[in-house]
């Protein structure tokens, strides 16, 4: 069974980190967790519903944070704050519930959705310092309330009122973008043939050495659009050069941050990025971070919607939202084993090397007793 929360704050309290949560020394963290940067742009949506300048210049600013870093944040967005309040208290209280009702849900062994810690993909070499407990939202005739938590009272009511003000906004959103690229506004819905909803809740527990772990290894998320609500604690970092330079994004109250995924990404043909980014934790404060991701049915088709004149496609051929995200987490489980087997052979090669200077070092003492 995995690790569960009594597991990491057990470590905290013995001021340990196990092995399998450490990272190597160029994946760990290089700016702290409240170390803000106001490089993401924080747009009001005010006015975005109206037909004229109010509307072209929000659109404006949407294309720009895309086209630069495929990440920004939202604010006026039509999502009720008292919706919000509820959700994010109902998770916390979630997070804190005894180990054993959490572990009503876990969802090790191949189920989906329920609660896990770390990470729910089998395979991964080093473990992410969290808990989550994830769902599927739609298509509504899809959702299995087995899977939802039950506890505290009120979850599934309130989860599907949140759910569906964050379709609405992740809709509004897309077409924007389709505008930008010169197509109808339904055209990015349409390529997702049926929206699938996914929802991760995140809980980042204190870490007693938050500097050798962290919350959420670097990656882009596979689908469209992820639209993130986080608390005030701060840990979301996000790069534009490769990793080479991170910011930690500024929390907003009641802002939800938007960022750009592989899906998005190809259908524009490259022209909206999709961000790199990634969680820090730290040993002040437990942190809190609820993820809508907004994703194309299975068998929708990922390849660009519009190529411009003198642009080359940047996908070889057409395939399938499956088969991406196959091959994308395949990928990412070989580059981590490729990772770790070149570690064992360096430790391996250095074990060596240790033993031939202790050997050369008795011999030496042998010739000098002699």
């Amino acid at each position: 069974m995995a690790p569960n929360r009594t597991i990491l704050t057990a470590l905290a309290e013995n001021n340990s980190v196990h092995q399998e949560f450490i990272r190597d020394e160029d994946e760990r963290p290089t700016v702290a967790y409240n170390h803000f940067s106001n490089d993401i742009p924080v747009i009001s949506l005010t006015g975005i519903d109206e037909n004229g300048p109010k509307r072209i210049e929000i659109c404006q600013k949407i294309v720009a944070a895309c086209e630069d870093w495929g990440i920004f944040q939202v604010v006026d967005h039509g999502v009720d704050s008292e919706l919000i309040n509820e959700m994010t208290r109902l998770a916390r209280e979630f997070f804190d519930l005894p180990a054993e009702e959490k572990l009503r849900f876990d969802m090790s062994g191949g189920k989906k959705g329920g609660f896990i810690v770390s990470s729910p993909f089998q395979g991964e070499v080093v473990r992410d310092w969290r808990e989550i407990v994830t769902y599927f939202s739609y298509p509504i005739n899809a959702r299995d309330y087995s899977r939802w938590p039950d506890k505290p009272e009120g979850w599934r009511a309130v989860t599907e009122a949140y759910s569906e003000k964050l379709m609405q906004l992740g809709c509004k959103l897309l077409e924007v973008l389709s505008e930008a690229m010169g197509l109808e506004k339904d055209a990015l819905a349409k390529a997702c043939v049926e929206m699938d909803q996914k929802m991760v809740v995140n809980f980042y527990p204190k870490c007693p050495h938050p500097g050798r772990t962290l919350g959420l290894k670097r990656h882009t998320d596979p689908g469209m659009i992820t639209l993130l609500l986080q608390d005030q604690v701060g840990g979301l970092q996000a790069t534009r050069n490769g990793g080479k330079t991170w910011i930690t994004v500024q929390p907003v109250d009641g802002a939800f941050v938007v960022n750009l995924g592989d899906h998005g990404h190809y259908l524009s043909n490259g022209r909206f990025k999709n961000a790199d980014h990634q969680a820090v934790v730290n040993s002040n404060y437990s942190r809190l971070s609820i993820a809508t991701f907004q994703n194309p049915a299975p068998d929708a088709i990922v390849y660009p919607l519009k190529i411009r004149e003198g642009e080359n496609p940047v996908m070889d051929e057409p395939i399938t939202f499956s088969e991406m995200y196959k091959r994308k987490m395949k990928k990412d489980l070989e580059l981590a084993k490729l990772k770790k087997l070149a570690k064992e052979k360096m430790l391996q090669e250095d074990e060596l090397e240790k033993a031939k200077q202790e050997l050369n070092s008795c011999k030496g003492l042998e010739e000098i007793l002699a």
